[in-house]
């Protein structure tokens, strides 16, 4: 086989290099279409009259893509008019729906030129390392409180900082953002450490060779979820993630799951076939008695 000279090589990767850039130009502009689909979606919340809870579970559920693409392409049509330049681009084939995506997610108000000059040469990761050096945006100071009249009502006060938590997920983990005060946190923190410690002691004596890895922060977490869940269960027993509430209707003999569907014949035989139950008696809606949690097995 001859050898291949190396301009036959460049002719090659040119003409391969030319269908890859018109290919994605194309690309880039469906996506921008479908953006601005999403975008009419988002603003008229039209996706609860398809059934979905959110732009990302309609784009999840009707585009078929994964969970953490979804949330880049709502996180753009939630945007939608803060960014006109990066979606121009991204309509022009010049900008991935990754690089507006990562812009959209993070991008300060009013940087809508500087990050479309910026992503004509930037890729995906120097663009999150430039979002990531962003001056944050400063706190107006808040206006000296005026002198109340005695028959006013005294001012509310600021509660503090609030906690919250939010979570995303791609297409293996959901990562969970929690933010806590300090006195908040260190309650957290002393509970997580109590639950890492037995998790140690425990691991120590399963595995007193230490084969095994030790168990981290992870593990202490989930074991301080499940404690709760427990303690949880033990006061409201319908709490436990085992427990299946099924309500019954005598006269038609017509089954329906607590907050869910009606049950086809089918369904009500699996899960009355070896059930440990208990029967509540309702009366005009309301609950006059409950029988003791018994076991029942189907005669087959």
């Amino acid at each position: 086989m001859p050898p291949v000279s190396s301009l036959a090589i460049d002719e090659r990767l040119s003409l391969l290099h030319e269908e890859l850039a018109e290919l994605t130009g194309q690309r880039n502009a469906i996506d921008a279409r479908i953006v601005e689909i999403a975008a009419e979606i988002d603003r008229d919340e039209l996706w609860a009259a398809a059934g979905a809870r959110s732009t990302a579970g309609w784009l999840a559920w009707k585009a078929g893509v994964s969970p953490s693409r979804a949330q880049t392409i709502a996180a753009i049509a939630h945007r939608f008019d803060e960014f006109p330049q990066c979606i121009e681009g991204l309509a022009q084939g010049r900008f991935s729906v990754d690089q507006v995506g990562v812009i959209a997610e993070r991008g300060l108000p009013g940087s809508d030129e500087h990050f479309a000059t910026m992503a004509q040469c930037a890729t995906v990761s120097q663009l999150r390392t430039a979002l990531k050096m962003q001056p944050k945006p400063e706190r107006e100071p808040e206006p000296e409180p005026e002198p109340a009249d005695e028959d006013e009502p005294a001012p509310v006060t600021d509660p503090g900082p609030v906690p919250s938590i939010t979570s995303h997920s791609d297409e293996q983990f959901t990562y969970w953002h929690i933010a806590l005060p300090h006195g908040e946190n260190a309650a957290f923190e002393a509970a997580l450490a109590s639950h890492r410690d037995a998790l140690v002691t425990e691991w120590k004596a399963a595995d007193p060779d230490g084969r095994a890895s030790m168990p981290g922060t992870a593990a202490a977490f989930l074991r301080l979820v499940h404690a709760g869940w427990d303690a949880e269960a033990a006061a409201r027993p319908h709490g436990q993630r085992t427990t299946v509430v099924v309500h019954v209707d005598i006269q038609t003999r017509l089954a329906a799951l607590h907050l869910g569907p009606v049950l086809p014949d089918s369904d009500r035989r699996y899960l009355t076939c070896d059930a440990t139950c208990e029967v509540w008696f309702h009366r005009d809606g309301q609950v006059i008695g409950a029988g003791r949690s018994t076991r029942t097995v189907n005669r087959r």
